[in-house]
């Protein structure tokens, strides 16, 4: 009885058992059904609505691509539906150069999704483009005369002859390193200049420009978060790639929905620069409003600290002043202007400079007729070489490759040469249908053989001695380059750049002997975005440039 009692139980217990487990496939049967109901109704109107929202937007290109009065004109092919030829174009930053040669002046190429861009190096089209075209966006609008009526005693005359010391001691001070590295490694050490030159301007724009101290030239010069994170978006091998996503998002707004490679980096970025700038704000406005006179206001001399007192002045209506916010927003322009930029140019002449013993020993010999380590702005810009080589230097490495303005209505745009499309036709000028894009090569005309002579690429700052007349007609606001850019949207910054790179080449070539650490031809240019810096080809974005620095010795 016993027995046969367990074996019912055991009987039942299976029976349970068999009951829950249908229960349990019953049930999960069911839900599965309808989180599928759910996922339906949520994912595929989505899905539907992007695409349709993704279907527009190609017909849109399609259509204005078909219709544009701009179809006539030429170009090279269109390899991507998506990139363009914006890959190819990161990839060799001369290659609109190459395009130039191949179509003339005028011609389209393809951005991101394939939206047509007007490229013209032609300079009675760039002149009209940027202070005759009332259809082009280059024309001053009310918000940009005020934040660069705020912006403009920050970057007066008066300011950077102010901060020039600061420039000067921090050339010191990467000359310091530079030497003590030079003596371990018996007198001649191969230094990878680029990533110095970096922590140095970031400690310039840091003191200059906000009275803050990152010290990356301090301790053991390893770089710090911020400079990591700039190294990380501008330098690295996924650079590109960064840039590339963050222009789509731009373009497609909903793709800012979308997790992008590089968001992580690109808000640490965006944090650390508005959470330093945030504390420099507060703290600046305080001390501006504890100060008892204008004595006291002027000895603050960083960049954020003249724009907040011009901002707070009374003398300005409120109307013209910029708001907390603004102000903040200035502080990434001003780390991206003043850091990556002069670093990269510099970078660049001191590359010039390794290929060109003579020119070096020429410019050290002029920059030797000062007797002082400790140079003002006047004495800097009184040495007519160190003049032409930095200007050789911004034009035919200009740090920024290229710019775009936007049509915001129908223009007509003339042509200092005519045009010959496709079909044969000549054609004096352009008709820009409203919203096309219009490329401008700084790089490309920096170095136009029918501008500047057959030896346009080449390094040869003697031709400032007696530059073509044809210079002349390219609109700049500085040298007659593009460098800096012209019009109502030129550099506000130039002069801070220009004066800081004379500080370090100043001290660095009367201090040190630079060689190439590498066979000619091993370095060349990198695209990230529209900045462009020096880089071992072989060994791809972000190995920057490698030099032998040796101390010079004026008893050899």
């Amino acid at each position: 009885m016993e027995v046969t009692g367990k074996l019912k139980l055991s009987s039942f217990a299976l029976t349970i058992s068999s009951v829950m487990n249908a229960v349990c496939v019953v049930a999960k049967t069911f839900l599965w059904e309808r989180a599928k109901a759910m996922i339906s109704q949520f994912f595929v109107p989505v899905v539907g609505t992007l695409f349709c929202y993704l279907l527009f937007q190609v017909s849109r290109v399609l259509y204005r691509n078909l219709t544009s009065p701009l179809r006539h004109v030429v170009g090279p092919r269109n390899p991507s539906f998506i990139f363009g030829n914006v890959k190819e174009m990161g990839e060799d930053p001369n290659l609109t150069t190459k395009w130039r040669n191949q179509f003339g002046a005028n011609f389209r190429l393809r951005g991101l999704f394939g939206i047509s861009e007007l490229h013209t190096s032609d300079i009675k089209a760039v002149n009209h483009i940027l202070f005759l075209g009332k259809g082009i966006l280059s024309v001053e609008l009310d918000e940009h005369k005020r934040h660069r009526r705020a912006l403009n005693p920050a970057f007066a005359v008066p300011q950077i002859r102010a901060i020039t010391e600061v420039f000067v001691e921090k050339a010191v001070q990467l000359r310091e390193v530079w030497s003590i590295q030079v003596a371990q490694q018996n007198g001649a050490a191969r230094i990878e200049v680029l990533s110095w030159l970096r922590r140095m301007t970031l400690d310039v724009i840091g003191q200059a420009g906000f009275n803050h101290r990152f010290g990356s030239l301090e301790g053991d010069g390893k770089p710090n978060e911020l400079e990591n994170v700039f190294t990380q978006l501008f330098h690295s091998p996924d650079a590109s790639r960064y840039n590339a996503f963050r222009l789509m998002q731009a373009m497609v707004p909903i793709l800012r929905l979308m997790p992008i490679p590089g968001r992580n980096l690109i808000r640490a970025a965006r944090d650390k620069m508005y959470r330093i700038g945030s504390q420099i704000v507060s703290d600046s406005k305080a001390d501006i409003r504890a100060s008892a006179g204008e004595k006291e206001l002027g000895a603050k001399r960083d960049l954020l600290s003249v724009l907040l007192k011009a901002n707070m002045s009374p003398n300005i209506p409120a109307t013209q002043r910029l708001n907390d916010t603004e102000v903040l927003s200035q502080i990434p322009t001003f780390f991206f202007a003043g850091h990556e930029t002069t670093s990269g140019a510099t970078a660049w002449a001191l590359n010039a400079l390794s290929a060109n013993p003579a020119a070096q020993s020429k410019l050290r010999e002029e920059l030797l007729t000062i007797s002082t380590d400790n140079p003002t702005m006047d004495e800097l810009n009184s040495l007519p070489y160190l003049e032409h080589v930095v200007r050789e230097s911004m034009r035919i490495h200009a740090p920024v490759v290229f710019t775009q303005r936007k049509a915001m209505e129908d223009d007509v745009l003339p042509l200092g040469k005519p045009y010959i499309d496709k079909e044969g036709k000549s054609h004096d000028t352009l008709t820009i249908p409203k919203g096309e894009m219009i490329h401008i090569p700084i790089l490309a005309i920096n170095t136009d053989p029918e501008i500047w002579g057959d030896d346009a690429s080449e390094f040869r700052p003697e031709r400032w001695d007696n530059i073509p007349d044809s210079v002349s007609e390219i609109p700049g606001v500085w040298a007659n380059l593009l460098t800096f850019f012209a019009g109502p949207h030129n550099c506000i910054g130039f002069r801070f750049s220009l004066v800081e790179m004379k500080a370090l080449l100043f001290t660095l070539i009367r201090a040190f002997e630079f060689e190439h650490a590498l066979p000619k031809g091993a370095v060349g240019p990198s695209v990230s975005g529209v900045l462009q810096s020096p880089t071992v080809l072989a060994e791809g974005k972000g190995s920057g440039l490698p030099l032998i620095v040796k101390p010079y010795n004026p008893q050899l």
